[in-house]
């Protein structure tokens, strides 16, 4: 992903990005350093694995491959029609996962809108594969309100929201943060900070690799070439 508004950091290719906490959430920082922390260790996991990959015919790192299986693509939510779906729902596709909010600002409309030219990129291939936005704001992110915020990007994209108890969930699985942040002059008076990676899941349901904010569409669509 290659633009970014305000709200958002990254940490360099194949990272775990996420909005930046703002002054007002001062009081949630140290466990925000935290979960930051937990976030670099698993993104540095990941990078030496790649690396070991490149230069290696032997198995990663036990250290990276822990990191690795760490993150699970396990979910109950409701889809954007009001259907009651799981992560097996999904078994024989390959799976990118955005999580965020439709009152996001930018860097969620960029990220569907990426998305949806990777779709656009892959041709036929593209029927292999199925893309998931997963909101973190369930107190406004409905079924309907979700439908409509999807179908402004591609009706291939399906949107999942839930219970609160079923976004913590599903967050927890794929190790994703987020946070509600006070903003005044935003809707309701709030915004939402959130991990702003994309993520890979094989159609076994196994997570493959995350995509950092900066990557283009350009890789993203060659690296899923390559897999298929």
């Amino acid at each position: 992903m290659s633009t970014h508004d305000t709200d958002t950091g990254n940490v360099g290719n194949d990272s775990l990005d996420r909005h930046p906490p703002s002054r007002a959430g001062s009081a949630l920082r140290p466990v925000r350093y935290l979960a930051w922390g937990v976030i670099i260790g698993i993104t540095l996991g990941f990078g030496a694995a790649e690396l070991w990959h490149r230069n290696n015919p032997d198995p990663v790192p036990v250290a990276a491959e822990v990191l690795r299986s760490s993150i699970k693509s396990d979910f109950s939510l409701v889809d954007h029609t009001g259907k009651l779906v799981t992560d097996e729902d999904y078994r024989g596709k390959w799976l990118l996962v955005f999580f965020g909010f439709t009152n996001c600002p930018d860097v969620c409309p960029t990220a569907l809108n990426e998305i949806a030219e990777v779709m656009e990129r892959l041709g036929k291939n593209a029927e292999k594969v199925q893309p998931l936005f997963i909101t973190v704001d369930p107190e406004r992110d409905t079924p309907d309100r979700m439908a409509e915020f999807v179908a402004a990007f591609d009706p291939r994209i399906i949107g999942l929201t839930g219970t609160p108890d079923q976004i913590k969930a599903s967050t927890k699985s794929f190790k994703v943060y987020y946070g509600k942040e006070v903003q005044k002059g935003a809707p309701d008076g709030y915004t939402m900070e959130h991990t702003a990676s994309l993520y890979l899941i094989d159609p076994k349901g196994r997570f493959t690799r995350p995509y950092s904010y900066n990557a283009t569409v350009d890789e993203i669509s060659a690296d899923l070439r390559g897999r298929m």
